[in-house]
């Protein structure tokens, strides 16, 4: 049920819980709708919200068996995420280089190696 569990929320998480993300996270969003240099990297902020709450969610059937007694490993494997989210969906949104599914093979690639390390290799 743990992996079960993460490829739900990560659906949960990338489709409908995004909103405003969803633009905000795009570079051309920005140009169109607050062109003012001020706001010139704000997509990177918004890049790096969505990464942060994705890696949480993906990562919450883990926490919840392990009863939230977090090692380091774990926060290894959260940053890791959050680092490889962050630039695979910035080449989808902005550098336009991988399309959707390139993007979600990625994510659950990810979502595969976790479970791997934190639940079968180091319990």
């Amino acid at each position: 049920m743990i992996i079960l569990s993460m490829i739900f929320l990560h659906i949960v998480d990338d489709f409908y819980l995004q909103g405003w993300l969803k633009n905000a996270k795009q570079r051309q969003w920005w140009v169109q709708n607050a062109p003012q240099d001020l706001y010139k990297y704000d997509y990177l902020w918004a890049l790096l919200i969505h990464s942060f709450s994705w890696s949480f969610m993906i990562m919450f059937p883990i926490m919840a068996m392990s009863n939230f007694q977090l090692n380091f490993n774990f926060y290894v494997c959260f940053s890791v995420n959050v680092i490889i989210h962050f630039i695979t969906d910035n080449f989808k949104a902005n550098k336009k280089r991988i399309n959707l599914i390139q993007d979600q093979c990625i994510h659950m690639a990810q979502i595969l190696i976790t479970y791997i390390i934190l639940v079968i290799y180091l319990s």
